[in-house]
């Protein structure tokens, strides 16, 4: 432990190094000011380290006292943790309190009291040594967390491009670990199966049931294919999950379609999720939103599978409740009016010319509502001809 001793006074500065000398702690500095003191801090974290863990100040000194320096303390990122413990002879309460209230964490009155300033010393140590525990505790959780992002972000499909179809997404993480994914793989030359799904609730658990999803969804997708079928596997191994922690129950909502640009057919089901919706050209738009509940809430499903036919050019946009809690409403907007109506006209105006899906979302959002979103955003761009 490193403890600084800052007074004006020599006398008082030798008689504190013999105290703590009596009961063990040798390793300190001293300073004659505040403005020493100051300056040997600042030194220390220019340089990257930790400067001291306990400052011993006298209030009353020339130049700056004891409270300016905590002022100045608690203004620095760098020092406002260093617990500081006022060593003074002045009894003026209102003195003692603004001293608290300027960043000290304590005091001892002079003439010092051995026992009494040792009982305060380990006291603050060991409130900083808890604080500095759950800093460097955060500090790992952060960085696990971000590991965490990036591999969920590696399984995500790369931007799929062939002479009849193509498919991209946008992706706004927010500053927590969500359950948002999508994938898309290839079935035959003709078929493609696109799916897109939000996983219950945020953190690290949600996102360890969507890197759970998504270790089998290749599997899942290109053996059962079909959109009945490929939601009622998902469903077995979210009851697989559920069933090994009967107390949380946990799900996801998604929306699964198989597209042949040979038939130029769309077979989809809507497991719960927001309404997907299909443009072509010259047609109003259609709503994806029938199927079934969403996958893990029971163990046998109702599955209603919707199939629609298109001549000309399409294009689809699916994306998760982010992007509708988000949307900005009109200042007179109907309370009973669904957000995905909304979205569906402002879609329609601008989806046959954007040229990605980040234009979409970029479109919709304004930059300041995507940087402060609480949760992911999330839209998969579907071109079929």
């Amino acid at each position: 432990m490193n403890i600084a001793i800052v007074d004006d006074n020599p006398v008082n500065l030798i008689v504190i190094e013999k105290i703590l000398k009596s009961a063990g702690y040798d390793s300190f500095w001293k300073a004659a000011s505040a403005v020493e003191m100051m300056q040997r801090l600042t030194e220390y974290a220019n340089g990257g380290k930790v400067p001291v863990d306990l400052i011993l100040m006298d209030m009353m000194m020339p130049e700056m006292d004891g409270i300016e320096a905590c002022r100045r303390i608690q203004q620095d990122e760098r020092l406002k943790d260093i617990p500081v413990i006022i060593v003074t002879a002045l009894g003026d309460s209102n003195k003692l309190a603004e001293a608290m209230e300027a960043g000290a964490m304590d005091y001892v009155m002079k003439p010092v009291n051995k026992i009494e300033l040792i009982a305060r010393i380990r006291s603050a140590l060991r409130l900083k040594y808890e604080k500095d525990w759950h800093k460097e505790n955060d500090a790992r959780i952060r960085e696990e967390l971000e590991l965490a992002r990036q591999v969920q972000g590696s399984v995500l499909s790369p931007p799929l491009k062939k002479e009849r179809l193509e498919i991209s997404a946008a992706y706004y993480p927010s500053f927590e670990l969500a359950g948002d994914s999508y994938a898309w793989y290839r079935i035959d030359e003709d078929r493609h199966g696109v799916i897109i799904l939000d996983i219950m609730g945020h953190g690290i658990s949600s996102s360890l049931v969507c890197m759970f999803i998504s270790s089998v969804m290749q599997d899942t997708i290109t053996r059962f294919v079909s959109p009945e079928f490929v939601v009622t596997e998902l469903n077995r191994y979210m009851n697989q999950l559920n069933h090994k922690n009967p107390s949380v129950s946990y799900y996801f909502t998604a929306i699964y379609l198989l597209i042949d640009t040979q038939t130029k057919t769309i077979e989809y089901v809507n497991a719960g999720h927001p309404p997907g919706f299909l443009f072509e050209e010259g047609k109003a738009p259609v709503a994806l939103n029938q199927g079934s509940c969403a996958v893990g809430f029971f163990d046998q499903m109702e599955i209603t599978k919707s199939i629609f036919t298109y001549e000309q050019p399409i294009r689809i946009a699916l994306y998760t409740d982010g992007l509708l809690e988000a949307l900005p409403l009109p200042d007179v907007y109907p309370e009973d009016a669904a957000e995905s109506d909304l979205l569906a006209l402002r879609l329609q105006s601008c989806i046959h010319q954007a040229p990605s899906p980040e234009y979409l979302v970029e479109t919709l959002l304004p930059q300041d509502v995507r940087e402060a979103q609480s949760d992911d955003i999330c839209m998969v761009l579907i071109t079929a001809t």
